[in-house]
């Protein structure tokens, strides 16, 4: 199986929909040839801000070739491949080795609000036995349904090729388990925002999270700035990343915050796929008066 760096700045991609709900093609190599210039480590594509629960295996398909087109190289790229089923899911791990992904985005089984240790592990283990292809799982309760405690995510990762987890509650105290037992097997990835600089503190190898793009070149710093003691800059990039990823989850039907916030900063997000409406009167006004005091406009 290859080896893969998971690490740094690994920004999950927008999928940039017409009024009509066509992909942009164009526009999201755009969109992922700028994010490697403003220093991402990896590209995700057909995360949750990917809107990849309402995208076609033709759609994450042609995603992934355009996104290895456009990183040429430079840096690892993920395709998420979390589903309901096994099945499902299994399909997606399919494009992703036949398409050149280096690795799979993984959650629980979808919408399955309850599992056993049991049925976790298999369905982890089925995926996995289907293809050999790098996993990073993904832990994010408010999406899936279930909360992975840290003896769930050790027992994954003997039955998966683990690398890595974007690990998404908002639990200091997990998180801080969670790097202390398993931060030297796997590479631990934030989710959350505000969490960002305490995790690169605790020994987090970098973070899957929404909101640091629109910092620019930021970005890319933001896990030596975590490591180092803190300072101005510290306490202003934390900050910042706490106030965006509070707007950006208060305002409108995700992913239409984020969305919006690209296209203000200039970048072809375009607008959500149905039934998600673009952001639009108080809530547009209000995501730019947040994005104007933090200087990121």
């Amino acid at each position: 199986m290859p080896q893969v760096t998971l690490q740094g700045f690994v920004p999950a991609v927008v999928t940039p929909f017409d009024s009509e709900g066509n992909i942009q093609i164009n526009d999201y190599s755009k969109l992922v040839k700028w994010l490697v210039s403003i220093g991402a480590d990896g590209i995700c594509v057909a995360g949750d801000n990917g809107e990849s629960w309402a995208l076609t295996p033709d759609e994450r398909q042609k995603l992934l070739e355009t996104a290895k087109e456009a990183v040429d190289g430079k840096v690892p790229v993920i395709l998420g491949a979390s589903a309901p089923t096994a099945v499902q899911s299994i399909k997606y791990a399919k494009i992703a080795k036949d398409g050149g992904a280096d690795a799979i985005l993984l959650m629980p089984q979808t919408y399955v609000l309850k599992a056993s240790r049991t049925e976790l592990l298999g369905h982890f283990k089925r995926i996995a036995d289907s293809t050999d292809i790098p996993v990073v799982a993904y832990n994010s309760p408010r999406r899936a349904g279930i909360s992975l405690s840290v003896d769930d995510i050790e027992a994954i990762c003997e039955v998966a090729p683990v690398i890595g987890i974007k690990e998404s509650t908002r639990d200091i105290h997990h998180l801080t388990h969670l790097i202390r037992r398993l931060g030297d097997r796997i590479s631990v990835m934030t989710g959350p925002s505000p969490f960002l600089l305490v995790a690169a503190a605790l020994g987090a190898k970098g973070f899957i999270a929404t909101g640091p793009e629109l910092l620019g070149p930021v970005a890319a710093r933001i896990m030596d700035i975590g490591r180092a003691a803190p300072d101005e800059e510290y306490r202003r990039v934390h900050n910042a990343l706490t106030i965006l990823y509070e707007v950006l989850m208060g305002v409108g039907t995700w992913p239409a915050s984020f969305k919006a916030a690209l296209n203000l900063i200039g970048q072809p997000a375009g607008v959500p796929r149905e039934p998600v409406a673009a952001l639009a009167g108080a809530d547009l006004d209000t995501l730019n008066v947040v994005l104007a005091d933090l200087s990121v406009l």
